[in-house]
């Protein structure tokens, strides 16, 4: 087994967590086995075009030989929200038989600056530790020098989850911000009443958040050209941060100027969205969510949340692998050539969004447990 977890003790065990990728396969060169992926199970669900992507990369890589490398995807997270993608990750990697782990924070470290710096920390130990692939889901325009020393080094760095255009990754990885937000928008459309009516977004109006904010003006713009006002109350990460949101969104409900319509979450905590609907006793209004948070989930199956929007966690961590392995084996250009029916403009591969009804809980759960990434 060719996997390894160490990392240097500048870390500590309080500060760093990791889960390991696995693989039994040959050794390299021309003795080394083609890479065979496993097979999915027919699914609803089942990203069709997202498979063909990995079974064309795949065909690509196999017509040589196939050589060993050693990569490390970093993550905000390992639980939550990101465990899908640890587990997408670590599978890309046993498939491919490379040298590799998943590593993130502990869930409840610290603020944003303490993870910032963590995270440039881990940088610089996997360049160290002869990493030639990083996959990185940074946290903000921080980790943007620590990123490019490791691209001068020769390290190949693709972005997750939330991109860093500003730095010299490659290739991003994940969902289309705005087009995500848009999405989301539209289906809240569809159980509106005729407009004027107001729509209360949970958003975000941080503008060190690019991500966050480009959802958030995606969702806003598709609402208001359908002749809705909105009203965003910005998420509240920190502790706290719950009954602060509640209550907000709950004010904005009740004051709404024309009467509140809809409510739209756009993060994994959109379940609050349902609890301010609760507290302003309107539990007419149609409220459409973001992520497969289990709460979120609770509230789908009691009716008080209509759809949600996923972002395909666990492919965003899958191809990761495969796509580093592909810019070591192919190059850069040959392998954003083949990513090219889903790139966009600065070099973002677009995962998609799965759109989930409530009375489609039970389906999408059959596709997540038959993939292993139940959340």
């Amino acid at each position: 087994m060719r996997t390894t977890c160490r990392w240097g003790s500048a870390f500590g065990l309080a500060l760093l967590t990791a889960a390991c990728g696995s693989s039994d396969a040959p050794g390299a060169g021309e003795n080394a086995q083609p890479i065979k992926r496993l097979p999915m199970p027919e699914n609803e669900f089942n990203p069709v075009e997202l498979e063909a992507t990995v079974d064309d990369l795949v065909t690509e890589i196999n017509e040589g030989p196939i050589e060993p490398m050693q990569m490390t995807v970093l993550l905000k997270a390992l639980g939550g929200f990101f465990a899908p993608i640890t587990t997408g990750a670590n599978r890309a990697m046993g498939e491919l038989g490379v040298t590799g782990n998943v590593v993130g924070p502990p869930f409840q470290m610290g603020d944003q600056q303490e993870k910032m710096a963590l995270q440039n920390q881990q940088i610089e130990q996997t360049v160290a530790d002869g990493a030639e692939g990083i996959g990185i889901s940074p946290f903000g325009d921080a980790n943007a020098a620590a990123i490019d020393e490791a691209v001068a080094k020769g390290v190949d760095v693709v972005t997750l989850d939330s991109d860093l255009a500003t730095s010299k990754r490659s290739i991003y990885v994940g969902t289309l911000s705005a087009s995500a937000g848009q999405m989301a928008a539209k289906t809240l459309l569809g159980m509106l009443p005729p407009a004027p009516g107001t729509v209360v977004i949970h958003g975000n109006t941080d503008p060190t958040w690019s991500d966050g904010l480009a959802r958030t003006d995606g969702a806003r713009r598709a609402l208001e050209e359908a002749g809705y006002r909105t009203a965003v109350r910005s998420v509240t990460w920190q502790e706290g941060g719950e009954a602060a949101d509640i209550a907000s969104l709950s004010e904005l409900i009740e004051t709404a100027d024309p009467p509140a319509v809809g409510v739209l979450g756009l993060f994994s905590v959109s379940y609050w969205c349902a609890m301010a609907a609760e507290a302003a006793d309107r539990l007419d209004l149609p409220v459409v969510a973001f992520d497969f948070d289990p709460k979120t989930v609770d509230y789908m199956r009691e009716g008080r949340i209509r759809a949600t929007h996923v972002q395909r966690q666990y492919y965003a961590g899958y191809l990761v692998p495969y796509i580093l392995y592909g810019i070591k084996r192919l190059g850069l250009e040959a392998t954003t050539k083949i990513l090219a029916p889903r790139m966009t403009e600065n070099g973002r591969f677009n995962i998609g969004l799965d759109v989930v009804p409530a009375g489609k809980v039970g389906a999408y759960n059959d596709f997540l447990a038959s993939i292993g990434a139940t959340q």
